[in-house]
Formats: C-alpha cells, sequence, structure tokens
C-alpha cells in the first residue's frame, strides 16, 4: 500500500496535476477562476488570515492571524519603490493603510486582489497637484511567460510591477483562499 501512494504521489508530481495555472496563447484561462467566485469556493476559513503587512525595504509579506504571523512571502514591487505613489505613471507601491477591496480572475497575471487605493486622501493630495492618483493597484501573481514557476528567482529578484505587489503563483493560491474582502493591508 505504502508503495501505491509512493508511485501515485510521483505521477502527480511528474504530470503537475492541476500544479499549474492553464495559459492559453498569451492569457490564463479564467474559467476554475470565475466558478470558483461564482460557486463562493475561494475562501477556506480553516487557511483564513486576517491582516496582510508589506514591508517594501524587505520585500517581503506578512500574513497574519489572530495577531501571529502564519506566513511570510517573497514579494516584487513597482519598478520605482521607494516612497509612497504620487500620481499615476510612477511606478510607486502606494504606502499606508488599506483593504482588500476584491477578487479579481486575471488574463495577464492568474489572479488578483484588488486593493483600495486610492484613498480619499490620496485623491485629494493628487487634486492638489493637478495629478491623477493612479488606481487598480492590486497583490498579483505572475505573467504568462512563468506560470510555470521557473522564473519565480528571475521575478523575485527585480522590482518590476507599475506599483502592484507581485507574489508567486503558488503563493497567490494560498493567498486566494486565505483573504476575503475586507481584510486590511498595510503596505510600509
Amino acid at each position: 500500500m505504502k508503495y501505491i501512494y509512493v508511485f501515485l504521489m510521483a505521477a502527480l508530481f511528474l504530470t503537475g496535476c492541476g500544479s499549474e495555472p492553464e495559459v492559453k496563447g498569451d492569457q490564463y484561462t479564467l474559467k476554475e477562476c470565475k466558478e470558483e467566485l461564482l460557486e463562493a469556493e475561494d475562501f477556506s476559513q480553516g487557511e483564513s488570515i486576517d491582516k496582510i503587512v508589506v514591508v517594501k525595504k524587505e520585500r517581503k509579506m506578512y500574513l497574519y492571524k489572530d495577531g501571529k504571523v502564519q506566513s511570510t512571502l517573497p514579494v516584487s514591487l513597482g519598478k520605482n519603490p521607494v516612497g509612497h505613489k504620487q500620481q499615476q505613471g510612477d511606478n510607486r507601491t502606494p504606502e499606508g493603510e488599506f483593504w482588500i477591496s476584491r477578487k479579481l480572475c486575471s488574463p495577464k497575471y492568474y489572479r488578483s486582489l484588488c486593493i483600495s487605493y486610492p484613498r480619499p486622501e490620496d485623491q485629494a493630495s493628487a487634486a492638489r497637484r493637478g495629478v491623477n492618483p493612479g488606481g487598480a493597484v492590486t497583490i498579483h501573481a505572475q505573467p504568462t511567460w512563468n506560470a510555470d514557476g521557473k522564473g519565480d528567482d528571475y521575478t523575485l529578484s527585480q522590482n518590476w510591477t507599475q506599483g502592484c505587489v507581485a507574489v508567486t503563483n503558488s503563493a497567490m493560491k494560498e493567498l486566494w483562499y486565505a483573504v476575503r474582502e475586507g481584510v486590511p493591508i498595510v503596505i510600509r
């Protein structure tokens, strides 16, 4: 019996059964993701987290439950990572207190957790300066060329986004099922 289990696990590992997101052309397929959202199967109470903290200078994301760190994930940030986002196109990752405003199935980045940027104070500050504060800031996974995760070491060694927080596809799977809309996120 032990050998059958080892054989089955090896077969699953070698075939990648369900381990990689499906890509068609240059986009992720969205069917599975949309079905999960539609059927409310995008959350697991047992694996839930209640707070996310991103420390930009460490390029780390800390996942909390009941005040205790449950997991630490490496991240990539905007191409211009120092300081708070000032306007659209500055490639900065915003800083401050936000919340997860929704989950998004993404043909470009697999799955995304939308962050509540810009806040009213960000909008007011940008308006005073006569600029657009930007928006559509997310925690997202990897581009399709890295769907299999073989380029994770490269992408995690760079700050390459336009102001988002990027994680690996496997980390996004962990986040996707652990996070509900409304979970606070602090970026500092």
